[in-house]
């Protein structure tokens, strides 16, 4: 009789960023159907809200994640560096152990590969490296999933994420843009396949029929990429005070403004934007899961989203969407929409102009959301090519029959 597969789930899984556990949803969905058999279980950044929420057994992704730094400013200056040596030295016995007591470790999208939000090279992307390494010399496969990736700069980290990616069994890259970047610095290889966003897998509720007077306004706290740390505040407070102003003229144009993030660490910015719009004017509803984000998404006339997942919500459902973007995946998923003329960077974006595409939007809805139903199925048939690949090439032995993510 042949064992049960033994499954884990790897990264920043659980933590409050809302697009990053749709993305795990999506390849759950899949083992699910395919494997149900199988001993599904996770290392990640969040493993009590994981274990809550999807009923599968979860450990923490780093080991000083729970140890409180020294108070003494004193003491903090001088142990920092045995502090990370040491969590270092424990997470390599800690990922390596966990790794080889599985056949397969997915790394389910997310932008693993990118340097658009501010790391450390001994945080993921050392983890990255010494989960696929101990892949290699167990036998595990592991297998990054339609994964971002950016041209990293840093040179520790960008040589992590090379061993991390070259040693895996399985790459796959959510855009062209993402594939480009990886091969420019050594992360991929000529073999390596482009699939859309995993979440372009799960189900989405339908956009709304006629206006309804809201428009969406998806915010971040958005203090620049890993190579921004010098001037992180600059940037929060530019990007803070131009939603300020889009929010204002929103309001001052006769709409109802709905907020919304895609983390929890973006929470703090929403106080300030209901200010601005001032009582009655604007609202914000906390979402826990991307299908509570989803469906609030879709009760809205245009969706303004800067976190990635935020765009991809409103593209997915079938509103009419405008991206604020940090980086070129932004770029790419809504030109693969159809929708490219409708980014902005988020560096130095126009309201004015933002504004002028927004009622642009609002005229042309209906076909527009036609347009993007039809994208939305194109995507959701490559993933099922997708899902037949990694069952051919990853499980070794194929279901009988490779099925779509239940709807």
């Amino acid at each position: 009789m042949t064992s049960a597969r033994r499954i884990g789930l790897f990264g920043r899984l659980g933590s409050g960023n809302l697009g990053n556990d749709a993305t795990l949803e999506a390849v759950l969905a899949y083992l699910r159907a395919e494997y149900p058999d199988a001993v599904v279980d996770s290392m990640c950044s969040g493993p009590e809200a994981l274990t809550a929420r999807y009923g599968i057994p979860a450990v923490q992704l780093h080991w000083l994640h729970d140890k409180q730094p020294p108070q003494s400013r004193l003491a903090r200056a001088v142990l920092t560096v045995p502090r990370i040596a040491l969590g270092a030295l424990v997470d390599t016995w800690r990922t390596a152990g966990w790794t080889t007591r599985h056949d397969v470790v997915i790394v389910p999208g997310m932008g693993v590969l990118e340097s658009t939000v501010p790391q450390r090279p001994w945080q993921l992307p050392y983890s990255l490296a010494v989960l696929s390494i101990a892949g290699r010399l167990s036998g595990t496969k592991v297998a990054f999933v339609s994964v971002g990736a950016t041209v990293v700069r840093q040179r520790v980290t960008r040589v992590l994420l090379r061993i991390g990616a070259r040693l895996a069994h399985y790459r796959s890259f959510r855009d062209e843009e993402s594939l480009d970047a990886a091969r420019r610095t050594g992360l991929a290889s000529t073999r390596d396949r482009v699939y859309p966003d995993l979440v372009f897998a799960l189900p989405a509720p339908a956009a709304a029929p006629g206006p309804t007077g809201i428009i969406g306004v998806g915010v971040m706290a958005y203090y620049g990429s890993a190579d921004d740390r010098a001037r992180s505040d600059e940037l929060h407070t530019t990007y803070l005070d131009k939603m300020r102003r889009l929010v204002g003229r929103l309001v001052a144009s006769g709409y109802q403004v709905q907020l919304f993030v895609g983390d929890e660490a973006d929470e703090p910015v929403v106080p300030e934007l209901l200010a601005e719009a001032g009582p009655g004017n604007a609202r914000y509803d906390r979402c826990d899961t991307f299908d509570e984000l989803i469906h609030q998404v879709a009760g809205v006339d245009v969706m303004v989203g800067t976190r990635f997942h935020n765009v991809i919500a409103g593209l997915k459902c079938g509103t009419p969407t405008i991206a604020i973007g940090y980086g070129r995946k932004h770029d790419a998923v809504m030109r693969l929409l159809g929708q490219g003329e409708y980014v902005h960077d988020i560096r130095d974006f126009d309201v004015d102009r933002l504004i002028e595409q927004l009622t642009v939007l609002t005229h042309d809805r209906e076909r527009i959301v036609g347009e993007l139903a039809e994208r939305n199925s194109e995507l959701k048939r490559a993933l099922e090519d997708q899902f037949s690949a990694l069952s051919a090439e990853v499980f070794a032995r194929p279901p009988a029959r490779v099925r779509s993510v239940p709807t």
